[in-house]
């Protein structure tokens, strides 16, 4: 097999594992003040999907010092989406009612 062909093959099947490895959405909603499912376990790669069904606005983000993770404000009908691409347990909240809590597992 010439090089040009072996390259061609393994362009061509990465490209197939990167799709595959995007394929998959999950949904989280926004509504009565909670997010469901409070935890969501996905493989890396997920894109998590957020969207307020609430008549208040709200956001998502993570719990931590330096957030990688932040919504803008969502109102009614607004989605936000991120991608998971490391493994590890990820903890968010809406900044708007820090009661409202959440966790990502990716794995």
């Amino acid at each position: 097999m010439t090089r040009i062909k072996y390259a061609a093959i393994l362009t061509c099947a990465l490209l197939l594992t990167a799709r595959t490895a995007f394929a998959a959405d999950a949904r989280v909603t926004i509504d009565n003040f909670k997010f469901s499912p409070a935890q969501l376990v996905v493989d890396a790669g997920t894109r998590v999907i957020w969207t307020n069904q609430d008549d208040m606005p709200h956001t998502v983000v993570e719990a931590t010092a330096a957030p990688t993770i932040s919504s803008p404000a969502l109102d009614t009908g607004d989605s936000f989406a991120h991608v998971f691409t490391k493994a590890g347990t990820y903890h968010y909240y809406c900044s708007v009612h820090p009661y409202m809590l959440g966790t990502v597992v990716v794995r």
